[in-house]
């Protein structure tokens, strides 16, 4: 049994945790539809948190959440930090993109990871915002023309 008295997520590194989502189940509306998702964060040492959030109208919210050790008012501040990513990637939300110069600075950012990664930095582009093809290659160009990235060709 675990000697702590909380967890304190605040304190512990992301590699020490895995975090598992996976979807438990969905109701279908007349106007769409309401999904629920169970997320598991679990550490080395035995200590784990169990989270029932639901996706509807876009937003994610955490129903029930339960951890051993207990969690912290602290650690519940960090815990959507732990499990934002991997949740937000089963469900398909996202958060808002910003715009103006802050959404193009992203752009450009994601699109610079992707060449590095070797993966296809429209695509990254487009996952990353949830747009199109066309409308992410219109955010590159945005980017583009603000500076955050280097022109395609050459003026003459």
């Amino acid at each position: 049994m675990l000697a702590e008295s909380f967890i304190h997520l605040s304190g512990r590194n992301r590699p020490d945790g895995v975090v598992s989502v996976w979807p438990a189940w969905e109701v279908q509306e007349h106007d769409g539809a309401t999904a629920w998702y169970n997320a598991q964060l679990i550490f080395p040492d035995g200590a784990r948190v169990d989270v029932l959030a639901v996706v509807s109208e876009g937003h994610v919210l955490l129903e029930e959440v339960r951890a051993q050790p207990s969690l912290s008012l602290d650690d519940l501040t960090v815990l959507a930090d732990w499990i934002e990513g991997p949740l937000f990637e089963a469900c398909g939300a996202r958060s808002a993109w910003p715009h103006g110069v802050e959404g193009r600075r992203r752009v450009a950012e994601e699109y610079r990871a992707a060449q590095e990664q070797g993966i296809d930095p429209v695509l990254a582009v487009m996952r990353a915002t949830g747009h199109s093809r066309r409308r992410s290659l219109k955010l590159i160009a945005g980017a583009r023309d603000e500076g955050f990235l280097t022109p395609r060709h050459t003026r003459r």
